[in-house]
């Protein structure tokens, strides 16, 4: 059976129509719809052809019919078009995100929100790991007198802070020497080889009048190092389901979230995906708990090395056209800002902060 121009024009009508309202399209509405002479009977004999083609579904409770993963992925593939994006979006995209290679991570975080708050969908980004990143230097910030902030930024300009609540007292003089001595030690090594060493004992040497501060503070570095070598995954917008037709039914919606409960799973797998725009729909994707959804994830870069994940995630039932678009303009965004931070800082100067 071919499909003809006239199957593939009703065929698009009902997944714009379905995209739109949730509920299975007739052959009535498609008759009121479509800028064809044919009779709504026709139109129920050639709905038939397609669903016997694979194209549709008939769900048992309704008349009408609704698309099937065959349909999305034709319709990706081959009938989605261009879509622009509002003037007044972009000028919103590129206000709000205003990239920032010295604070990467916040800056991947507020893409995944923005992302959600435009699509209405669940979003993520995924920061890579990234083993050969080199240390740039290390500052020791205080906060009270047993609290400070060990923040390590790479020369990626990945930036890892971690609360410390130290067992004894310190003075800001204390800290900023020891700060100074362990960029002295880590800066230019990779966190592989950083995490392969200890000097507390050569601290211990160096600077005995800090002794029980120093091993304080050097476990939570490494630590804080071992973090870093983790993928990361930024979530946001899961509320945004229960807006969603398709979960209403919180059994469904229950299923939906239990997808990220093992985050750093899910995190590995959307790293395996293919480079560039990526659209995988129902059973496409290997994960047997995102047959019913689809995924959509764009590749970005940072000064042409670091590489991570962007995008979103939702029912199969998705404005692909428009979401892709977002998605795509979001994420040149990013690599266009992180190119430029990139190419316009130069050397590293000796103020390590």
């Amino acid at each position: 059976m071919e499909l003809t121009e006239r199957k593939l024009k009703i065929l698009q009508a009902i997944i714009n129509d379905y995209v739109r309202t949730a509920e299975p399209v007739g052959s009535r509405t498609l008759s009121k719809q479509l800028d064809m002479a044919v009779s709504p009977a026709t139109i129920r004999n050639e709905m038939s052809d397609l669903e016997e083609m694979g194209y549709l579904t008939h769900p048992h409770t309704s008349a009408g019919r609704v698309p099937s993963d065959k349909a999305y992925r034709l319709y990706v593939n081959n009938m989605m078009g261009d879509y622009e994006i509002s003037p007044e979006a972009k000028d919103f995209i590129n206000r709000t995100l205003k990239a920032d290679i010295d604070e990467f991570d916040k800056t991947m975080k507020r893409a995944a929100e923005l992302l959600s708050e435009i699509t209405n969908l669940a979003s993520f980004v995924v920061t890579p790991k990234n083993s050969e990143d080199r240390v740039k230097f290390v500052n020791l910030l205080p906060v009270d007198e047993r609290t400070v902030v060990l923040m390590i930024v790479a020369e990626s300009g990945k930036v890892s802070n971690t609360t410390l609540r130290l067992r004894v007292p310190y003075t800001a003089e204390a800290l900023n020497i020891l700060a100074k001595n362990i960029t002295y030690n880590y800066r230019g090594k990779t966190i592989s080889e950083a995490m392969t060493e200890d000097i507390i004992d050569d601290f211990r040497s160096d600077l005995a009048a800090m002794n029980r501060l120093t091993e304080s503070i050097m476990p939570n570095f490494m630590r804080t190092l071992s973090d870093m070598l983790n993928v990361h995954l930024y979530l946001d917008g899961l509320s945004n389901i229960f807006d969603i037709p398709e979960y209403t039914d919180l059994s469904r919606a229950r299923n939906f979230i239990s997808l990220f409960d093992k985050r750093e799973e899910f995190a590995r797998n959307l790293m395996d995906r293919g480079d560039g725009m990526t659209v995988t729909i129902g059973e496409e994707n290997e994960d047997e708990n995102l047959n019913d959804c689809s995924l959509i994830t764009a590749t970005y870069h940072v000064d042409g090395q670091l590489v991570g994940k962007i995008g979103v995630i939702g029912p199969t039932r998705m404005r692909y056209g428009e979401i892709t678009s977002i998605v795509q303009y979001l994420t040149d965004n990013l690599n266009h800002t992180f190119q430029l931070e990139g190419a316009e800082g130069g050397e590293d100067d000796d103020d390590d902060g």
